[in-house]
């Protein structure tokens, strides 16, 4: 049977501290503790979004995070350096490994899908940017569902996108709240824990493989 790999964008394809040397040449040192704050607060915007039913798109999300660090950090950024970073948005490096990691998926038969709370244009443009479109079979966006992951209707919609059934889909993610999220519908999912010291949350909910980067992914797959 063939297998189908759901692969999450940011934090595990593509790494969303990928703008942080930007950062620092406009704002200094702090530069990565401000990435860490934005991204803390993107993700907690689209939880909010999502459990409150008042959706927004990724970049609004996205922007809204900016703003608010921008304010509790005191950054002195224009808004020429705001609408700048927000561009970065679209052009962040893949993970090291991760075009030679797909490729030799691809090889190996799986259908490979990014499957991303970002917007279907915005990920098609980041994903030729990171150099990974070639090894793609298609993108599937959140978007059009209008709720984000760990919501059980967006893994529902890849499923009804792909044709894929859940006795052969695997998520593969380094967020913790998707795995899970994946998990609780039935899929299967490999974690990806590029930190040994990150902590997967202790909910009684374990990832069906754990691998500390991508090229390992075939080993727990096959």
């Amino acid at each position: 049977m063939e297998q189908t790999l759901a692969l999450d964008v940011y934090g595990t394809l593509i790494d969303p501290m990928g703008f942080v040397e930007d950062l620092r040449g406009r704002i200094g040192d702090d530069g990565a503790q401000f990435a860490a704050l934005w991204r803390e607060k993107q993700i907690e915007y689209l939880f909010r979004r999502g459990l409150g039913r008042k959706y927004e798109p990724f970049s609004v999300c996205t922007r809204q995070a900016l703003d608010y660090t921008r304010v509790v950090t005191k950054a002195k950024l224009r808004e020429a350096d705001c609408a700048a970073l927000m561009a970065r948005y679209l052009d962040l490096p893949a993970y090291p490994g991760t075009a030679d990691a797909l490729a030799v998926l691809k090889r190996a038969g799986f259908s490979i899908y990014a499957f991303s709370n970002g917007e279907p244009d915005d990920l098609a443009t980041l994903m030729d940017n990171a150099g990974l479109s070639d090894s793609l079979d298609g993108i599937i966006s959140v978007h059009e569902v209008r709720s984000y992951k760990p919501d059980p209707s967006v893994y529902a919609f890849f499923l009804e996108n792909t044709g894929a059934t859940l006795g052969n889909t695997w998520l593969v993610s380094a967020n913790g709240f998707d795995v899970i999220g994946a998990l609780q519908v039935g899929w299967k999912a490999v974690w990806v824990q590029r930190d040994l010291e990150l902590q997967f949350d202790p909910w009684g909910i374990e990832p069906t493989a754990i691998v500390p980067e991508l090229g390992e992914l075939l080993a727990v797959l096959t």
